[in-house]
C-alpha cells in the first residue's frame, strides 16, 4: 500500500479532493497523482466529504493495550512456580509449559490470557528455555480414516507425584482418527488383568474397534528369549498367546506391534501430554497418594477429550469422533457374546488350561477343585475373574462348548499377582 502521508501534506490532498468535488479534475488524474487505486481514492474522499476541515491523511498508531497490572502478577507468580520445578532435579520437568499456564490462570484466577502475552512476559523476565529442534523427529499425523479402525494402546510407567516417590503406570486407549482418549488410569502396579478391565471399558463403551496398535511389552507378546523358560526354549515368538492377546482373539480383534522404539514413536502417545500436566499440578498440590491423583488425572481427561482443540487434527476429540459416527465413518462394531459364552465374565477374564485327574480334580496353585462333566484326562478351561475389592475370584469352569461348573476362590490362594 502506497504510504501517501509520507509524500503529500495534508493541504494538497485536500486540495485535490476540493478540485474533484467542485469538478476542477477528474478522479482517474487525483489517483495517478497520489498514486492510489480507484477504491482508495473514494475512501479517502468520502472521509473528505465528512469532514472537510479536519480531514487529514497522518498516521495515527494504535496505541498498545496494556493488560492490568494483577494479571501481569500472576502470570510471573506462575512462570516463577514453573521455573522452580524446573530448577528441582527430583522433578522431573525440564521446560516450561506456556499452555497449562494459561489454564492455571484461567482456573485459579478467572484469568483470561494470550498464549503469545505468557511467552512475551516469560522472556522478557528469563522464564524461557529454548528448545533444540530434534533430528529425524517424527511427525505427528492422523494414519486412519474412520473412528474405531485403529486403537493406540500403551502404558507409561513415571513419576507422576514427585513427592510421593513412588512411579505409578498411566494406561491409556486412543482412538487414532479422532484422537479421543477412549480410556485412562493410575495404577500401583501393572497387569495382565488391569489391560483387560481397559479393553473390557473401551468394548463396552464404545464396541470394538478394527484393530489395536501395541508395543512388544511381554503383557501384549510373546517374544523367543526375552520371554521364554527353559521348559519352553523351543518356542518361538507369538507361539504362546498372551492373557490380553486372548481376549482379542475371542472379539476378533486384530494386532499391530512397534518392532522399535523409532517405530512406536510415530504414533502420538496421549500420556506424554497428560504425563507432563499431572506432574505438574501433582507439584503445585502436594499430592503424595494415587487417589488424589486420579482426580486430577480425571479432569485432564474430560479437558483432553471435550475442550482442547487437538495440535494434530484441529478439532476438539470428543465433536470429531461423534461426527464420525453421526457421518457412518466408524468401524467400531457392537459388542456380543457369541455362543457357547453366557457373559462378559467369560470373555475379559484370565484364562488357564487343566487335565483332570484320577480323583476327577484339576490343580492350581496347589489348590485341588472338583470336575462334574468332565472325564479323566480331559482338558478344562478356567476362566478367571479377579476383584480385587473383594479379593475373591470367579472360576467359570469350560469343557468344550460346555459350562460345568462356577466356583469362587480366595485371591491370594490363586497367587494372583501374576495376572
Amino acid at each position: 500500500m502506497v504510504q501517501i502521508h509520507k509524500n503529500f501534506t495534508d493541504e494538497a490532498v485536500r486540495d485535490l479532493m476540493k478540485k474533484y468535488t467542485y469538478g476542477g479534475i477528474k478522479a482517474v488524474h487525483v489517483q495517478d497523482i497520489l498514486g492510489i487505486r480507484r477504491r482508495r481514492f473514494f475512501k479517502l474522499l468520502k472521509e473528505y466529504r465528512n469532514n472537510p476541515d479536519n480531514f487529514s491523511i497522518q498516521y495515527h498508531r494504535k496505541p498498545v493495550k496494556k493488560i492490568d497490572v494483577e494479571i501481569e502478577n500472576n502470570i510471573l507468580k506462575e512462570l516463577k512456580i514453573e521455573k522452580e520445578m524446573i530448577e528441582n532435579k527430583n522433578i522431573p520437568i525440564r521446560f516450561y509449559n506456556y499452555s497449562y499456564l494459561k489454564d492455571q490462570l484461567s482456573k485459579q484466577y478467572k484469568q483470561n490470557v494470550s498464549l503469545p502475552t505468557i511467552i512475551d512476559r516469560a522472556k522478557k523476565n528469563d522464564f524461557y528455555i529454548p528448545r533444540k529442534d530434534k533430528k529425524n523427529a517424527h511427525t505427528h499425523e492422523v494414519l486412519t480414516n474412520y473412528a474405531g479402525e485403529l486403537i493406540q494402546h500403551d502404558s507409561s510407567h513415571h513419576l507422576f507425584a514427585p513427592y510421593s516417590n513412588k512411579k505409578w503406570y498411566l494406561i491409556t486407549s486412543l482412538d487414532d482418527f479422532s484422537r479421543y482418549l477412549l480410556y485412562a488410569i493410575l495404577l500401583e502396579r501393572e497387569t495382565s488383568w488391569a489391560h483387560i478391565i481397559a479393553l473390557q471399558s473401551v468394548f463396552m463403551r464404545f464396541g470394538i474397534p478394527l484393530k489395536y496398535y501395541v508395543d512388544c511389552h511381554s503383557i501384549f507378546r510373546f517374544v523367543r528369549g526375552r520371554d521364554s523358560v527353559w521348559q519352553e526354549h523351543r518356542k518361538i515368538t507369538d507361539d504362546v498367546v498372551p492373557q490380553w492377546r486372548q481376549v482379542l482373539n475371542d472379539c476378533n480383534v486384530d494386532v499391530t506391534f512397534a518392532l522399535s522404539p523409532q517405530a512406536k514413536g510415530k504414533i502420538e502417545r496421549p500420556y506424554q501430554w497428560l504425563q507432563d500436566r499431572l506432574v505438574r499440578t501433582c507439584v503445585r498440590e502436594n499430592i503424595k497418594d494415587i487417589e488424589p491423583a486420579e482426580e486430577i488425572l480425571r479432569q485432564e481427561f474430560d479437558r483432553y477429550n471435550n475442550h482442547q482443540v487437538h495440535s494434530t487434527t484441529g478439532e476438539i476429540p470428543a465433536i470429531r469422533l461423534k461426527k464420525a459416527i453421526k457421518d457412518g465413518k466408524s468401524l467400531f462394531r457392537e459388542f456380543s457374546i457369541k455362543p457357547p459364552y453366557e457373559t462378559i465374565k467369560d470373555i475379559f477374564c484370565i484364562r488357564e488350561e487343566r487335565t483332570v485327574g484320577s480323583y476327577r480334580r484339576i490343580s492350581f496353585n496347589n489348590i485341588e477343585i472338583p470336575i462334574v462333566g468332565a472325564s479323566i484326562n480331559d482338558k478344562v478351561e478356567m476362566r478367571m475373574v479377579p476383584n480385587e475389592k473383594t479379593g475373591i475370584t470367579e472360576v467359570r469352569l469350560w469343557h468344550g462348548n460346555n459350562l460345568i461348573g462356577n466356583t469362587k476362590l480366595k485371591n491370594s490362594d490363586l497367587n494372583t499377582v501374576h495376572f
